[in-house]
């Protein structure tokens, strides 16, 4: 189900994990002047130390995602890696769009491609990068909350997934994150007042 013309936009975005999306969203979503609500993603991992259900995420078991994929009750989902799974529930976005509001989807690269190609002119989708791969390594490392091999994984995914920029309609470095949260920001609002 889309929104409807007079219903709430959609702004995708999109980032290897690591470059800071979920930082830049956050500081958008607090400066509170934008009408933008958060979509909360599901996904059949664990959640980490503080993270609460529907709030961060709607933690589902295995079961309880494959089912909701059986029943097509998401906008998108993808396997971002083995055995673990993300989405985006219809019912969140139909929920904020209907209400008038503009939703943030915080999800894959695969699935802002999707997601944009639903949507269309309805949805910006906007891809985070980071400087380079280097530097993206570094900020993972420091983040302490995966093994060393987790990291790697990781960095081998965004490789790929930077791949995918070119399909999104901006892409931001966040090389300086007030920069790119200020760069962001300004593409939302020229895309939600045009």
């Amino acid at each position: 189900m889309q929104c409807n013309v007079m219903e709430g936009k959609i702004i995708i975005i999109s980032a290897p994990s690591g470059c800071g999306k979920s930082t830049i969203i956050n500081a958008i979503l607090a400066q509170g002047d934008i009408d933008m609500q958060f979509s909360v993603s599901a996904t059949n991992r664990l959640p980490r130390e503080g993270e609460k259900h529907g709030v961060n995420y709607f933690f589902l078991t295995d079961e309880e995602f494959k089912t909701a994929i059986k029943q097509d009750a998401f906008v998108e989902h993808e396997e971002v890696y083995p055995g673990r799974f993300y989405g985006t529930l219809k019912s969140e976005v139909e929920r904020i769009c209907s209400a008038g509001h503009n939703v943030v989807l915080d999800i894959d690269v695969k699935g802002g491609v999707n997601v944009k190609r639903m949507y269309g002119n309805r949805a910006i989708s906007i891809f985070i990068m980071p400087p380079s791969v280097e530097e993206l390594r570094r900020r993972l490392v420091s983040r302490a909350t995966d093994a060393p091999e987790v990291i790697e994984e990781r960095v081998g995914k965004a490789e790929y997934e930077i791949g995918f920029a070119p399909q999104y309609d901006c892409r931001i470095v966040n090389d300086d994150l007030a920069i790119a949260i200020a760069d962001t920001r300004k593409a939302i609002l020229d895309f939600i007042n045009a």
